[in-house]
């Protein structure tokens, strides 16, 4: 479980780490506002908590959604995209590295606020997939040594000089 929590949290940072740097830098950039991307990571904070508020509707507890801290680590962005006057690749590069140093940091503190996650995960389990959605193992590699596969890959293979041979004997 510990090895499942770690690979997530490392996971969603990246994701949410690009994802609030790449919408607010866009924003940024067409609107020229630098406090386009605290705007942009309270958006976000508003869905998550719609989506927190949900769930709770739900009959989960409140814990259950976890929501990612993105103001902070958005305001650093908008700090630095002031403080570079208005240099693109400076805000992208200085505004990047703060927002991927900072999300994590914030969010692992956020974490830690959750009640037991083993205990969350075992009595709130995923709900199974019906039959006609659960994935088929792929049959790699079963017909490796059959006659029909060998013969099939060696027809393949002698194709080109066959067809090649046979434009010039049409030729004469």
């Amino acid at each position: 479980y510990t090895d499942w929590a770690w690979t997530s949290f490392v996971v969603f940072s990246i994701s949410q780490s690009t994802m609030l740097v790449v919408g607010a830098i866009y924003y940024m950039l067409f609107t020229g506002v630098p406090g386009t991307a605290t705007y942009y990571a309270t958006i976000m904070t508003i869905y998550t908590w719609v989506a927190k508020g949900a769930w709770f509707a739900l009959g989960y507890p409140y814990d259950f959604i976890a929501v990612p801290v993105w103001i902070p680590s958005a305001m650093l962005l908008d700090l630095s995209y002031w403080a570079t006057r208005r240099n693109k690749h400076a805000a992208i590069l200085i505004g990047g590295t703060l927002v991927g140093l900072s999300l994590p940091l914030f969010n692992m503190i956020n974490l830690l606020t959750i009640r037991d996650p083993l205990e969350m995960a075992f009595k709130y389990p995923r709900p199974t997939l019906p039959p006609y959605m659960t994935p088929i193992e792929p049959q790699v590699g079963k017909f490796y040594n059959s006659p029909v596969a060998l013969g099939a890959g060696a027809g393949a293979v002698l194709s080109v000089p066959i067809a090649a041979l046979g434009a010039k004997l049409n030729t004469w």
